[in-house]
């Protein structure tokens, strides 16, 4: 994983090998992140996700947030997520966007900004 440095509490994933795809390789993103860098937030591409983390009923966006919520580590996802026709998904988007800790957004600049000011 490489990661950039975007302010002194805020970076991004650069480069990754594979998606994540299970809660203990969330739990690695952190703990690389936190080492690599010192921040507790995190800029996420929406590809370095699976796609099982779009399909809620898989349960993986839920294990797989709650690792940053209980590390105190706020991420932002970005990327396009408007192909996504699920409801549920579609309303999972939007709560986590009214909280302080997970957003979704379209452009990076949006993600450091959501991050540096909630």
């Amino acid at each position: 994983m490489t990661f950039e440095k975007i302010t002194t509490s805020v970076t991004a994933l650069r480069a990754w090998e594979s998606p994540v795809s299970s809660p203990s390789e969330g739990m690695e993103l952190i703990a690389s992140a936190r080492y690599e860098t010192g921040c507790d937030a995190l800029i996420l591409p929406k590809e370095a996700l699976s796609e099982d983390f779009f399909r809620l009923s898989t349960g993986l966006a839920g294990e797989v947030l709650q690792k940053f919520v209980n590390y105190g580590m706020k991420l932002a996802i970005v990327g396009d997520f408007s192909h996504y026709t699920s409801k549920p998904l579609q309303d999972f988007i939007r709560e986590s966007n009214r909280g302080k800790t997970v957003f979704f957004v379209s452009e990076e600049g949006e993600a450091v900004k959501r991050l540096s000011n909630e």
